[in-house]
């Protein structure tokens, strides 16, 4: 890597998972028209995220980072927003309350449109056309017009993410997440589960609880973190024109930040060392995470760490683990060992996702939510016998009933996928094998804390 950084010394180094727009000019039009859009977020709320971030690093909090697969620009409306934001909260008042640990939340919102695809193209009925990268590169349609690279969808993505900034902003300060709401996050289709029982029951304790506090003058008024809470955006940096486009200078410090979203991160298709995804995401001061999947070896790892925060500073950087079940009880341990032995802050996260995505007999892409849950069960075993914090999830989900992942209390089968099969691209968990998985996190993190991680958290109490 070059020392000197600018916004764009990405430019001509190998890059990859770039569409092919057809119209550079036209290209170059829309770009210089969102470098004269106003930021999506700020300098100091990613500072304060990072900062936050850094008590997971030194085991004081968790991390939830969670939303939908790719935001859909047809599917965009103010409840789905919403949905999705409550199941956070459920899943964040469950974690927090059962083991007794802040939870930073984070969503997969506001910026998640692009995806990295297998194949640039994909062929139907001997037609071969580009693949679908997601409602700010193109159409799901099957027909060339849809399929081209529209660079006008980069502009509709950013006024989408300024509408769902806003609307989020609005409920996480503006009373929705009140805890004393905590019985209506419940949504009606899971409520009649049993999550949704079991949920309600800690709502009861909960609210309990909070007539305790009021009781003794703790309100909502007194205390704002009984009223409100911070919620962030991330996603992943993939198209690198439009990142380039949102970086600015902070007048404060000076500091370069990517104005898109708090938390980026590099995905494990982008992740090599002296490409250009790499190279643009060293020189912002976001929070940024790396996605590690099966093939990433120790020392590429500690490269990549070397190169993104080599200032090693807590907060900056989180480790995206997505192994699959069948691997992360072999492939963990290495990388765990070597980060520690070279005494580096990172934030271990797990993604039980995207390792364990299979196709149905009925041609349906989905998960098995029973190797979702080994996963996340296997990487917490990984890091109490390594002496480590497990520090977070990373997920996808949504808010709407869908029948897009196997099983879960739901019992959701290969039958029933097409039922509420929605996704435009990858199968995502519903309100109630979120909050099912919730649970399991919980039910984790005590018996981490048991076990005595994290060290740091047990000296300093």
């Amino acid at each position: 890597m070059p020392g000197k950084w600018t916004p764009d010394s990405w430019r001509g180094l190998q890059i990859r998972q770039q569409p092919d727009y057809p119209d550079a000019a036209a290209l170059e039009v829309v770009l210089d028209r969102i470098r004269r859009q106003p930021p999506l977020v700020f300098a100091g709320e990613a500072r304060r995220l990072r900062s936050a971030l850094a008590g997971v690093a030194e085991g004081r909090a968790f991390l939830l980072q969670g939303g939908d697969c790719a935001e859909s620009f047809a599917e965009f409306s103010a409840d789905n927003i919403r949905d999705t934001f409550r199941v956070l909260m459920q899943m964040a008042v469950v974690m927090t309350f059962a083991a007794a640990c802040p939870i930073i939340k984070v969503g997969r919102l506001a910026g998640q449109f692009a995806k990295p695809r297998s194949a640039p193209t994909e062929v139907q009925d001997g037609v071969e056309l580009p693949s679908y990268r997601g409602d700010i590169v193109n159409g799901m349609e099957f027909t060339a017009e849809a399929r081209a690279a529209d660079p006008s969808r980069l502009l509709q993505g950013y006024h989408q993410s300024s509408a769902t900034l806003n609307l989020l902003r609005a409920v996480a300060h503006g009373g929705y997440a009140d805890l004393r709401r905590v019985h209506g996050w419940n949504l009606d289709f899971v409520s009649r589960t049993a999550q949704g029982e079991r949920y309600a029951g800690f709502a009861d304790r909960i609210t309990e609880a909070l007539s305790f506090m009021e009781a003794c003058g703790i309100t909502g008024e007194s205390v704002p973190a009984v009223r409100e809470v911070d919620f962030y955006t991330s996603h992943e940096a993939l198209l690198l024109g439009f990142e380039e486009a949102m970086t600015r200078v902070d007048s404060t410090t000076g500091d370069w930040y990517d104005t898109s979203a708090h938390m980026l991160w590099i995905g494990d298709r982008t992740r090599q060392e002296d490409d250009a995804h790499v190279e643009f995401m060293r020189g912002v001061s976001n929070p940024i995470g790396i996605k590690a999947g099966p093939t990433i070896a120790p020392d590429e790892l500690l490269r990549l760490i070397d190169i993104l925060d080599p200032a090693v500073e807590p907060g900056r950087l989180t480790v995206i683990v997505r192994m699959g079940a069948d691997k992360v009880g072999e492939r963990l341990p290495p990388l765990v060992r070597a980060v520690r032995q070279e005494g580096r802050k990172v934030v271990w996260s797990c993604d039980p996702m995207h390792g364990n995505t299979v196709k149905s007999a009925n041609g349906y892409k989905t998960r098995m939510f029973d190797r979702i849950l080994s996963e996340v069960r296997q990487f917490f075993d990984v890091h109490i016998a390594e002496g480590t914090y497990a520090g977070g999830v990373h997920f996808e989900m949504t808010g709407q009933d869908v029948t897009e992942c196997l099983g879960g209390a739901q019992d959701i089968t290969e039958r029933s996928l097409a039922d509420r099969y929605h996704t435009h691209c990858d199968p995502r968990l519903n309100a109630s094998q979120a909050l099912e998985l919730a649970f399991l996190i919980a039910d984790s993190l005590k018996e981490q804390r048991a076990n005595g991680q994290p060290p740091i958290a047990a000296e300093a109490s």
